[in-house]
């Protein structure tokens, strides 16, 4: 049985109740899960640390056996809160490969995809704040 999201939950150092929150969490808040640092280039162009991860954006891999490859997002799932790379794969005994799926922690975007006027638009108003 899986209990309701709680939404009163303020924190806790045990982390059970850390990895049950972000389990048990809805989409709309699994989607902030999804949050990438930007290269310290982005940061002072668009005055802010971090951006929602999304397909076509290019990032690079700051952790694992990995580390320093960039490559564009193929693909984001906020269920998993795994973030998919273009050309990263994992090659099995068969032979067959598979996609690597990534943490957002472990990644920094190094290039935005700004087609999604909504999405330009908002680093925008948060750059004029500044």
């Amino acid at each position: 049985m899986r209990p309701a999201f709680a939404t009163t939950w303020k924190g806790s150092v045990q982390p059970r109740k850390q990895r049950k929150y972000q389990y048990n969490a809805p989409y709309h808040v699994k989607g902030r899960f999804l949050a990438v640092h930007l290269s310290p280039a982005l940061r002072k162009q668009h005055a802010t640390r971090a951006a929602r991860i999304r397909k076509g954006d290019k990032v690079k891999v700051l952790r694992g056996n990995h580390k320093g490859k960039e490559a564009k997002v193929d693909r984001v799932d906020p269920k998993h809160t795994k973030v998919y790379l273009a050309r990263i794969e994992h090659s099995k005994p068969d032979g067959t490969k598979t996609p690597i799926g990534f943490h957002p922690s472990s990644l920094m975007i190094t290039e935005l995809d700004l087609e999604d006027k909504k999405r330009k638009a908002k680093l925008e108003k948060k750059k004029k704040k500044e």
